[in-house]
């Protein structure tokens, strides 16, 4: 499965780099993230709760920060496994600064297998990318509250309505 995405913030790059950097700002923000805890440099477990349609999932990640180049680009390794089957992805995150504001471009790569790849590549493929959505939505938010609205309207991102710490349920028809 990839999934690719582009966000603007309006910021310089490095201030936006140093919330990518954030870890407090990143549990904050992963949909169904109940815990993140350092274990290295740039290493991480994470307690994630994955829901898609009727299945949900509960893994112990690892998240893995690799070929940093402070500050426009980097990777993050993804390995997580859990009773309902198991997550494996790489995303490569670069910025780019371009009139005062900054482009974060996300290429994305993963595998998953279990109960919950059963509910098919396609709605697996759209529940991502609308979990990467409110990711990068709530770092705007961070960012520039202020101008966020703004750029959320203008991306035309689904609204969060409900509690971040609520496991996301996409609504698929």
């Amino acid at each position: 499965m990839d999934i690719k995405g582009d966000y603007t913030f309006n910021a310089a790059i490095d201030p936006v780099w140093a919330l990518l950097m954030d870890t407090t700002t990143i549990a904050g923000c992963i949909p169904g993230c109940r815990a993140l805890r350092p274990v290295g440099d740039d290493r991480f477990e994470a307690d994630l709760v994955v829901v898609v349609a009727a299945v949900t999932g509960t893994y112990d990640a690892t998240i893995t920060m690799e070929d940093k180049k402070p500050p426009h680009s980097y990777a993050l390794v993804v390995d997580a496994n859990g009773r309902r089957g198991f997550l494996r992805g790489r995303a490569v995150i670069e910025l780019v600064e371009h009139e005062g504001k900054t482009i974060v471009h996300v290429n994305a790569s993963g595998e998953i297998g279990g109960t919950v790849a059963r509910v098919g590549q396609r709605m697996l493929q759209g529940a991502g990318r609308m979990m990467m959505d409110r990711f990068f939505k709530c770092l705007r938010r961070k960012v520039s509250p202020e101008i966020a609205a703004e750029a959320d309207a203008a991306a035309q991102v689904p609204a969060l309505d409900q509690d971040p710490d609520v496991p996301f349920t996409p609504d698929f028809e």
